[in-house]
Order: C-alpha cells, then sequence, then structure tokens
C-alpha cells in the first residue's frame, strides 16, 4: 500500500486510494554540482490501460531545477598580502614583456609577407597618423603631469623625505632607517648601513628622459649627432606624439599613412628637415614640466591645505598611470634591456651610451625591446612607516613583516590622502610588528 506523499494534492492521489488502476512511482535524482542552489519540483504523467493486461499508472518524478539567483555586481577583490616588488640582477638582461615565442611568430608572419610582396597592414598610430581616440586622453596625462609635479613640490615641504647618499635606497619618514641593505661603492666601511641626506622630489619621481623626435619615423639619431636632439621627460614626449601640440617642441603631422614592406619602410611622405627647437625655446613656458627645481618654485602649503594637495597629487598621480598605460598600447615605446634608458618611437637610437651588463660586447649600443609602464614612469617603492614619527625601522629578523609602497603614495598618504585599496595589500597593514626578541620566536 502506497501513502500519499505530503507534497501530492489529494486529487491526484484520489484514483490510487479507490484501486483504480495499479501504479508505478519513479522518483528521478539529477547529479548536481553541491556548489549551486536547486528548487525540487514534481510531475505526474496519467496511464492508460492495454489489452495485454498491462497497466501503464500514473509515473510521478521528482527533479532539481536550478533557481535562479539574483544577478549580484561582481566587486574587484584584492588580496589580504602580497609579495614585495622583485629586485632584477643587473648581471642579466631583463625579461621580456611579450613573450619570446609571439615576437618569432610576429616576425615570421611579417617575413612571409614581405617574400610574397605584400604591404604589412598598419593601423594608426603605427602608420604615422595620430589616433583620434588618445588626443584627449594625452592632454588630459599632461595636465595631470602638471599637478604631480606642483603637488609634490608642495608637500616635500612637510613631508621629510631621504635618500642614500652611495646607492637609490629612498625612505618618506624624519629619520632614515636602520637595514644593512646598502648597495653603495663604500658599504663595507659601513657595514651596509645608508648614508642618509636630504631628499628631492627626483627622489620620488625618478626623472626619466627621452630625446625629442620631430619625426618620429624619420632619420635614427646617431652617436655623433645626439647632442642636435633635445632630451625631454618620456611622459611629455609620449604625449607630443600621441597629439599634444607644444610651440616649443613642434612634431610632424602626417596626412598620409606609411608604408611599410616587412621592416623596410617604402614610403614615408619624403624627408623634411627637422626645425632646432632649442635654439627658439622658451624656459620658463616650459619648467612646469619639468621637476627640476619644484621645491623652490612652489611655496609651503598651509597646514588646513595639506589633506587636500595630498588627495589632488594622490589623483594626479593615478590619472598619469592610467593615461601612460593607456597610451603605450597603441604608441610603440623602446627600452634598453639592460639599463634605463627609453625612447619614445618605432625603433631605437643609435647612442652608444649604455654602460651596464655586457656594454663591450655591444660597443655600447642598448638592447632595444618593448617598454613597460613601469620604465617610463617608474613606481620607486619605498618601505611602508606606519608611524613616521616613531623609532626607525629595523632590519635583520623584522624585515619580514614591513611592507611597500609607490614613493609618491607614501608621501600622499603621510600628508593625509586617501589612498586606492589596490596599493593596501603590499603594504601589510594588517600584520602587526613584533619586537625584535617576539621575531625570533615567528616560525
Amino acid at each position: 500500500m502506497f501513502h500519499k506523499p505530503p507534497t501530492v494534492s489529494s486529487a491526484l492521489w484520489e484514483p490510487y486510494q479507490k484501486g483504480a488502476c495499479l501504479c508505478t512511482i519513479e522518483f528521478k535524482r539529477t547529479q548536481l554540482s553541491a556548489a549551486s542552489s536547486y528548487s525540487v519540483g514534481f510531475k505526474f504523467e496519467h496511464g492508460k490501460l492495454h489489452k495485454g493486461g498491462s497497466i501503464l499508472g500514473t509515473i510521478f518524478s521528482a527533479s532539481r531545477k536550478p533557481r535562479v539567483e539574483p544577478t549580484l555586481r561582481k566587486r574587484e577583490a584584492y588580496p589580504q598580502n602580497v609579495d614585495l616588488p622583485p629586485v632584477l640582477p643587473k648581471q642579466k638582461k631583463k625579461p621580456y614583456p611579450i613573450p619570446f615565442k609571439k615576437i618569432k611568430q610576429v616576425a615570421k608572419e611579417d617575413k612571409k609577407l614581405a617574400e610574397m610582396g605584400i604591404e604589412k597592414p598598419l593601423d594608426p598610430p603605427k602608420n604615422g597618423l595620430l589616433a583620434p581616440d588618445l588626443i584627449p586622453v594625452a592632454y588630459q596625462v599632461l595636465d595631470a603631469w602638471k599637478v604631480l609635479i606642483k603637488g609634490l613640490g608642495q608637500l616635500l615641504h612637510v613631508i621629510p623625505v631621504y635618500g642614500c647618499n652611495e646607492c637609490s635606497e629612498v625612505h618618506v619618514s624624519h629619520s632614515g632607517h636602520h637595514m644593512q641593505d646598502c648597495l653603495g661603492p663604500t658599504n663595507s666601511k659601513r657595514r651596509s648601513f645608508h648614508s642618509w641626506i636630504k631628499g628631492s622630489i627626483n627622489d620620488i619621481l625618478v626623472p626619466i628622459e627621452a630625446y625629442h623626435l620631430y619625426d618620429p619615423f624619420g632619420r635614427r639619431i646617431k652617436h655623433e649627432t645626439r647632442f642636435q636632439y633635445d632630451r625631454i621627460p618620456a611622459i611629455v614626449e609620449l604625449c607630443i606624439q600621441a597629439g599634444v601640440e607644444i610651440t616649443e617642441y613642434p612634431s610632424r603631422r602626417r596626412t598620409k599613412p606609411i608604408r611599410m614592406i616587412g621592416r623596410k619602410v617604402i614610403d614615408r611622405g619624403g624627408l623634411v628637415e627637422e626645425p632646432q627647437p632649442w635654439r627658439a625655446a622658451n624656459p620658463s613656458s616650459l619648467v612646469d614640466l619639468d621637476t627640476h627645481g619644484a621645491c623652490e618654485r612652489f611655496p609651503p602649503p598651509l597646514p588646513s591645505d595639506i589633506p587636500k594637495i595630498a588627495q589632488e597629487t594622490m589623483d594626479a598621480y593615478e590619472t598619469v598611470r592610467f593615461g601612460v598605460t593607456k597610451l603605450m598600447k597603441k604608441y610603440t615605446v623602446k627600452a634598453c634591456g639592460y639599463c634605463t634608458e627609453v625612447h619614445v618611437g618605432p625603433w631605437g637610437h643609435n647612442a652608444k651610451l649604455c654602460g651596464e651588463f655586457k656594454h663591450q660586447w655591444r660597443d655600447g649600443k642598448h638592447g632595444w625591446q618593448d617598454a613597460t609602464v613601469d620604465e617610463v614612469f617608474p613606481p620607486n617603492y619605498v618601505w611602508h612607516v606606519k608611524d613616521p614619527k616613531g623609532p626607525p625601522m629595523k632590519g635583520g629578523a623584522l624585515k619580514k613583516f614591513y611592507g611597500k609602497a609607490p614613493a609618491v603614495v607614501e608621501v600622499c598618504l603621510q600628508a593625509g590622502a586617501q589612498i586606492p585599496e589596490k596599493y593596501k595589500p603590499m603594504m601589510r597593514l594588517d600584520i602587526v610588528v613584533p619586537d625584535s626578541e617576539e621575531a625570533q620566536l615567528v616560525a
């Protein structure tokens, strides 16, 4: 005798109570993932009587159907803590930002088209024309670059910065730290302690300069002609080539695209005589684009204006970094695989100025490869100080409890700005630094 399931209505179960027909009840269960939530549903099918004596009764099946969950807005989750940025060895070439297999594959395809006599398909700005959608981005980056220099020039009057006289270490605090990690030439005499001196804005914003070119697709810079070209910040040169008009630094604007077969330019619209901007340039109109003497140009801020200036500087830093990342996706920027030299253009220059690893084998020439955003706009990571007015940071076993942050972020944070969430995992804000005796007991 069958008992009525609690979820079945009485009207459907009444024929079976009267004995009108024999029925078979079948339960079907689908194998489903435990990560999803489902609701139970029931299904009935009424049977028919056949002459052969077999009775097909009502089939009752129970199955699980997926429950439709309301769509939730996905939030970008950041890890709790991340590793500190690795220090690349100087006795080795930098890794390629693009996988070498992909570089070989693209070169193979270009060579195959060249052998067939087919021109390489080029889109703006690879063909010498401007990308119209990136011109507003270039102007936005240049304006934010000026705000960034001005803000740091004011904040450095109230936020102390120290730099090592022997190496590139920078520390943002009221006193230098006591970590023994100096790599300077006389570090053995100081037991690897740093030799701290007062820092400047160039210790926060690392000056990365590049040659200004009137025509990036024109003549390449030779070692003998390198003094005929101005050296300006690489970010400014990138903005000029992306469409920013600066009277002192003119740039050729093509109306017809260049044509290439393989790696050879077959039509560049003729060679135009490049003007000499350094002879007619007005230094006073370009001073806002350079970090040199920024602290002397801007007076100390009022105490009530410090948090506002810090927040504006932090926002300008994010704007510059986002804009440079967007521009470099379209415009070609080259960097040396051995030193810090950067060149904005489709190919690097021929100045023999590289003095890093195995430069004798290359006759001083740079090993050009595609640049990354950190090479054009270095973050310059420094130790994060939780209490700037507290005791100096110590090294040894306590070093693994400290975090790092870009130098600009650390300066703005100490001045009262709200920093983005993406920088907090590397700063290790949730880690309590133990005493020197307790650190030896931590696994």
